[in-house]
């Protein structure tokens, strides 16, 4: 059955494909984008252990959920004019000495979570205003801190001192940065992702953006129990101070490691070539070189490994191509579904 014949079997049955993200950063919106396009039934899970930029310094005056990366996923559901968008996106400049950096919907998160008295109810109720065609959750309901343990023994927190290390990171794991009890999402989280087709991981920064939600002890467990497909989309170029000269298999293995065994079904790994001579370090000198791959590595982890052109390079700059990473997500899950039907 062709992909096109997959999507005319969704539209018959009335059934949109359910499609859990799980992550934060740059990437999250360029996939969320494509499933929108596609009517995908979609769930975006975002990380809410940032420090940095503007999330950070609200965050320290504030005392809430670090607000930019759950922003950048509500612009990317939303669908209110493209104009209310770039306001809501809008970030003041330097001249403004009080409002310098910050975005005005960095803003209006924290204002909602004051209001709201929790950061969950916040996005739901800023999802209805902007018109949100899916779900997004944050992790947790709390702000997290994250911790690293490093390969020489020594330990740090917060992603911007664990970065900054430039150490070969071991393991990381999250605290409740307000209390001393066990982070925990919350049930709507986990519903999602046991009734998901496929629940997708990444793209984005593997320790940073990906694992700071896997490490929430009843979030992985319900990514290690559900019956979903889990589809690890690696990043195109390697980190610095992250996954500096990792394989594919590489940032596979870490993400199992974490979930105490071998969970990731499906790898999508880009096969197309990166010509280096337009890609401008200089704009993106946190990354180094093509992530290489390693099919014998990541066949021994048991995972299905689906090799494409995924990139999209422009501007000197790569990333990943939405439509057609979201085309192989969508065969994927409907493939998903169809045996779970079969298996009740």
């Amino acid at each position: 059955m062709t992909y096109g014949e997959n999507r005319i079997v969704r539209v018959i049955k009335g059934r949109r494909p359910k499609i859990v993200v799980i992550g934060g950063g740059t990437g999250l919106p360029v996939i969320l984008n494509a499933l929108k396009e596609q009517n995908a039934d979609i769930t975006a899970i975002v990380t809410v252990a940032d420090d940095g930029g503007s999330s950070g310094a609200i965050r320290n005056y504030i005392n809430v959920v670090p607000p930019g990366d759950i922003r950048n996923v509500l612009v990317s559901l939303s669908d209110i004019p493209e104009k209310e968008k770039e306001i809501f996106q809008y970030r003041f400049n330097s001249s403004d000495s009080f409002f310098a950096g910050h975005a005005i919907g960095n803003l209006i998160i924290a204002a909602l979570n004051e209001m709201q008295g929790n950061i969950f109810d916040a996005v739901q109720s800023l999802s209805k205003m902007m018109h949100v065609d899916g779900r997004i959750f944050p992790a947790s309901n709390e702000p997290l801190t994250l911790n690293a343990e490093f390969v020489d023994g020594t330990t740090e927190a917060g992603e911007t001192e664990i970065t900054a290390q430039d150490k070969q990171i071991k393991r990381i794991w999250v605290t409740n940065t307000n209390s001393s009890t066990q982070p925990e999402a919350v049930l709507p989280v986990l519903a999602a992702i046991m009734q998901a087709d496929a629940v997708v991981l990444g793209p984005g920064s593997l320790f940073t953006s990906i694992l700071p939600n896997l490490v929430i002890h009843n979030l992985g467990e319900a990514v290690r129990q559900t019956k979903a497909e889990v589809i690890y989309i690696c990043n195109i170029m390697t980190q610095k101070g992250e996954t500096d000269h990792f394989s594919v298999a590489d940032h596979v293995q870490v993400i199992n490691d974490h979930l105490g065994g071998n969970y990731i079904d499906t790898v999508l790994v880009n096969g197309a070539k990166i010509d280096m001579t337009k890609f401008n370090p200089a704009d993106y000198d946190e990354y180094l070189e093509p992530v290489r791959n390693d099919f014998e590595g990541l066949r021994k982890q048991g995972c299905r490994v689906i090799t494409a052109d995924f990139i999209d390079q422009h501007s000197g700059l790569v990333f990943h191509d939405g439509k057609k990473v979201v085309d192989e997500i969508l065969n994927i899950a409907f493939d998903a579904y169809c045996r779970r039907k079969q298996e009740e």
